[in-house]
């Protein structure tokens, strides 16, 4: 966690009290002990006085753990688990005192430590765990007991301060004996016994070295031993009664995990919902009590599997102010399955309407345990299921579902629209989406479903489809789950929507991002759905012919690379490879890694510039073999049997910067800038009788940054239509525009690109492949001539250090805790973060508009034209052979005026019968 810690999206390093959590859950949960305590050092100890330099050479508490202390001891406290300190006593003495009281009282003791000093203390009553690296919240299961005690110090526990003693410490600066180590330490134990034994025959001993060290480090070592022996005379007594362990406090331990956004602790000891099912919940009114807020959860669930009460229902919640659902399917995406839907109209009650469910009721015993196991519940167990939602008998229900005068909120609408279109239902009037709404004020959160949003707002637990279904092989399919249980997630996860809704949309009307959610991210629900439910056409023949061809380029650069290698070498073996570069080619170490030299990328990449061939060739083998994995064998894979296309998923609450992702399969990283990852795109085709029609926005993220930084000579080449990059090299290479060669464009271009993406001299060195030197020259010529970035770019730093975020033009907020961080590095990527953050995401937004207002062009005018990718700054559409030219125009307006900047918006358009045809080949 040194190396990647955790940290909360405010920037708190929260590695140590995770670790801490953890640890605390499996002593007690695994272990249960009768009585436990946690031991801090407070203060110096007897120890600093007997030898001054007594942990002097100790590296300091490192920063980040040092401030997290405090929540290290909010994590003890929360469990409930006693804090021991005694004043100016180290823990290890107060835990020596302990465990000797505990002993004197036939009472078993275990320390918790991986302190090798402790191994003193073993003995019939007194065991160690060592909390290594093994298990699952790393406790070693070995329990060391006087059986197994010698086996990691090769001496028995009595003896175990004679061997520290002769060993010294280093890192507490113990002394020691010099020249005696782990090796020599346990032969003079066997021999001689104790360290003052040994020490009274030292000049009998037969090595010279050995007995030398002996006699000149007498006093030394005997200094060692008192300074490594735990005493057992701290000022305490063992009190039972107040280490008795107690229940966790569950609320506080919530609160503090949510705060840390510890989520899935958090949700482990967040409060069920007090959740009732019963055969029939009133649909007049409120609760008596009123609505739910947060903090209470007493939710009534009824189970619905009857026409006529359904009927009744939907007729209660066409009056109510705003319909919650959540849809509990079999898969995901346009391909799932209807299995059940819960609906609530007003906090506190809800229902669950069972579609697809194998079991409504699972048979219990008077305690409510379950009397047979789920594969033997018959068939008819319970009421049975509602009909299918297409069926007419649930006319009034879809009507509702799909009348955009009544709100709907959903936790996932994406998810939910497809799962009724699945069932032969529409849904329209989505007025709220709690995983958009959350992504919308906080983005840099790692996750926002709704169970962790309705923990984070209600403190309260809402299972999950992996805890409603389990996981890896004692998963069941959700129509195997009683149907009452499954009411617990989706009826409970739609009423909890309504508990919280008010409030958060509050916030975004506070926060002015209302805008964001209403026209941007929820608009563009239906237009993702459509596009995942059409998805895109391959041509699986031609992806079997470039693995065919992949395989023998793939072998023909092997066998170059054994030839010069004079052997075979696995070339996804990293010490192979070090072994290869750096000791049989005797190729220079460019950098370092725990392990040995570092062989990534940028080394090899850097390597090759050089002139080497084999850092070359390992890094073509590496493209070729990522590419025939990735996309050539897995995309045929992929294709759907149903529809003969491939149907990856958009993905609006992933990227920081607003930005949409895809995946299964990730078509984003489709690699371009090789003319192998571009061919892959020819392996993308139209339907038959249909045309493939690319829009891509130019220079797009440089638009904006004119835009946002109304730099004049930026702002004046984009309105006059001349080629920025050229304009670029002009202003730093001082010369006019029209005798710029090709080669200074293309290093204008790398500076522009690095100037939004904030990279420095030593990253534009390596691009370019020239010196730091020239590099920094070049950043310094570039924000002479562009003042007017060079100020922009400084404001949106200052900005985030001083309000803690940046924004796009539409108001959408990237937090950036790290700029205030005290680790360079980390300050670095959050000036980076803040530079390029309102430029990238200003691009993701003005994308997401032209995509809405094309999809409603095209719906709008019956066109036979469709969207079928979004990628970055581009669009791909199909349209019909004769409509190309016409959808082009459309494409070409709309995407120009998606919206105003002061500098032009340029879109360039292809067409072609592939993917790689309509970019130009």
């Amino acid at each position: 966690m040194i190396s990647r810690p955790l940290t909360t999206s405010s920037g708190e390093n929260t590695s140590a009290p995770f670790g801490l959590a953890r640890f605390l859950i499996r002593i007690l949960d695994d272990f249960r002990p009768d009585y436990i305590g946690v031991v801090f050092d407070a203060g110096d100890s007897y120890r600093a006085e007997v030898f001054p330099d007594y942990k002097a050479t100790r590296e300091k508490m490192p920063e980040e753990l040092a401030l997290s202390l405090p929540r290290c001891r909010e994590v003890v406290e929360g469990f409930r688990v006693p804090v021991i300190e005694i004043e100016n006593w180290e823990a290890d003495d107060v835990i020596g005192t302990l465990a000797a009281q505990a002993g004197e009282r036939g009472i078993r003791t275990v320390i918790v430590s991986g302190d090798k000093d402790f191994y003193q203390l073993v003995d019939e009553h007194t065991h160690l765990l060592n909390p290594g690296r093994g298990g699952a919240a790393g406790i070693e299961e070995t329990e060391i007991t006087p059986e197994n005690a010698g086996e990691r110090l090769g001496v028995a526990p009595e003896h175990v301060t004679d061997y520290l003693a002769l060993i010294g410490d280093s890192s507490d600066n113990i002394p020691g004996v010099r020249g005696i180590g782990p090796k020599t330490a346990p032969g003079l134990i066997e021999t001689y016994g104790s360290l003052e034994t040994i020490l009274a025959h030292a000049e009998e001993i037969e090595s010279k070295r050995v007995r030398n060290a002996l006699l000149e480090y007498h006093d030394e070592a005997l200094l060692s031993k008192q300074l490594v022996t735990i005493r057992r005379d701290a000022p305490i007594e063992l009190d039972l009664d107040a280490l008795r362990r107690e229940s966790p406090d569950r609320a506080r331990l919530r609160d503090l995990f949510l705060d840390l956004e510890f989520h899935t602790l958090a949700r482990d000891y967040a409060p069920e919902a007090s959740v009732e099912v019963v055969d029939e919940v009133t649909v007049e009114g409120e609760p008596e009590d009123g609505p739910v807020v947060a903090g209470d959860s007493t939710v009534e669930l009824e189970v619905v599997t009857d026409v006529d009460r359904l009927t009744q229902i939907a007729a209660a919640l066409r009056e109510a102010p705003a319909i919650a659902l959540r849809a509990l399917t079999v898969g995901q995406g346009p391909r799932s399955e209807l299995i059940g839907l819960g609906l609530a109209g007003a906090p506190g009650e809800a229902w669950y309407l069972s579609f697809g469910h194998r079991v409504v009721r699972q048979p219990t015993d008077a305690d409510g345990n379950p009397v047979l196991a789920l594969e033997d519940v018959p068939d008819d167990a319970g009421p049975h299921n509602l009909p299918p939602l297409d069926d007419p008998e649930h006319a009034a229900l879809r009507e509702l579902l799909e009348d955009p005068d009544r709100p709907k909120w959903s936790g996932d609408a994406k998810h939910d629209l497809h799962a009724l279109r699945s069932a032969g239902c529409g849904l329209a009037g989505v007025a709220f989406d709690a995983s958009l709404a959350a992504y919308c004020l906080d983005p840099g959160k790692r996750r926002h479903e709704l169970e962790l949003v309705v923990l984070d707002r209600l403190g309260r637990h809402v299972p999950s489809t992996a805890e409603l279904c389990g996981s890896g092989r004692a998963a069941v399919e959700p129509a195997d789950v009683p149907a009452e249980a499954a009411a617990a997630h989706a009826a409970g996860g739609a009423e909890a929507l309504l508990a919280f809704g008010g409030p958060m949309l509050e916030e975004l009307e506070r926060y002015e991002m209302t805008r964001l959610l209403e026209e941007v991210e929820l608009p563009l629900v239906a237009v993702l759905a459509d596009m995942e439910r059409l998805g895109v056409r391959i041509d699986v023949e031609f992806f079997a012919k470039l693995d065919e061809r992949l395989a023998r380029d793939l072998e023909l650069v092997q066998e170059e690379i054994y030839k010069i290698a004079s052997g075979e070498v696995n070339l996804r073996s990293v010490p192979q490879l070090r072994e290869l570069l750096f000791e049989q080619l005797e190729l220079p170490v460019l950098r370092k890694t725990k392990t040995g030299p570092s062989t990534d990328e940028s080394v090899l990449t850097e390597l090759a510039a050089r002139g080497h061939a084999v850092p070359r060739l390992i890094l073509e083998h590496r493209e070729l073999d990522k590419l025939r994995s990735t996309y050539v064998l897995k995309l045929p894979e992929m294709v759907d049997e149903r529809t003969g296309r491939i149907h990856t998923s958009f993905n609006q609450t992933v990227a920081a910067t607003g930005r949409l992702s895809s995946s299964d399969p990730n078509l984003q990283n489709i690699p371009i800038r090789s003319s192998l990852g571009r061919e892959i795109r020819k392996g993308f085709i139209p339907s038959d009788g249909y045309v493939f029609v690319s829009a891509d926005y130019s220079q797009i993220e440089l638009r904006v940054l004119a835009h946002l930084s109304g730099d004049p000579a930026f702002v004046k080449a984009f309105r006059e239509g001349r080629d920025i990059h050229r304009e670029t090299a002009s202003r730093i290479f001082g010369m006019p525009p029209d005798d710029v060669p090709p080669a200074m464009r293309d290093q204008a271009k790398t500076i522009n690109f690095a100037t939004i993406y904030g990279q420095g001299p030593v990253a534009l060195a390596t691009q370019l492949g020239i010196s730091r030197t020239q590099a920094n020259e070049f950043i310094e010529a570039y924000f002479e001539r562009f003042e007017g970035v060079a100020r922009y770019l400084e404001q949106m730093k200052e900005m985030a250090r001083t309000q803690g975020y940046v924004e796009t033009l539409l108001g959408r907020r990237r937090y950036i805790p790290e700029i205030r961080a005290r680790n360079p590095g980390m300050r670095g990527f959050g000036e980076r973060t803040a530079t390029n953050s309102p430029i990238q995401g200003t691009a993701a937004d003005l994308i997401k508009l032209a995509m809405i207002r094309l999809h409603e062009r095209l719906a709008a005018s019956g066109s036979d034209s469709r969207m079928l990718l979004q990628v970055h700054d581009e669009l791909l559409f199909e349209a019909p052979e004769g409509e190309a030219e016409g959808l082009g125009a459309i494409v070409r307006e709309l995407m120009e005026g998606a919206i105003d900047l002061d500098v032009p918006l340029r879109v360039d358009l292809g067409t072609g019968k592939s993917w790689y045809e309509s970019k130009g080949g």
